[in-house]
């Protein structure tokens, strides 16, 4: 009866150490992927690019570029032509 029981002490320890190393691997698993996904650190490293890129897409969202062309590419509907070069023009609005 002793080697029994001896062998039951020997397979819970065992248990035991193998769910406290389960546990460590788990833990280190989840800091490295907490770390990997830590997006105010990769944000803040290259701000001034995010903001650009905010700023622009915003920009061609919002429908700067088409109005933007309609401000460049006027005829001379108004006021008096400066310069053209094509369909392109540069109005005098005086």
């Amino acid at each position: 009866m002793a080697v029994a029981g001896t062998s039951n002490d020997a397979t819970k320890a065992e248990l035991h150490r193998r769910l406290h190393d389960e546990r460590e691997a788990l833990a280190q698993s989840v800091d490295t992927l907490r770390d990997s996904l830590d997006l105010r650190r990769k944000i803040g490293a290259n701000l001034a690019l995010v903001a650009l890129a905010v700023f622009g897409a915003a920009f061609v969202l919002s429908g700067g570029v088409g109005a933007t062309m309609r401000l460049l590419a006027r005829r001379g509907r108004e006021g008096h032509t400066t310069a053209r070069l094509g369909h392109w023009a540069i109005v005098d609005q005086r």
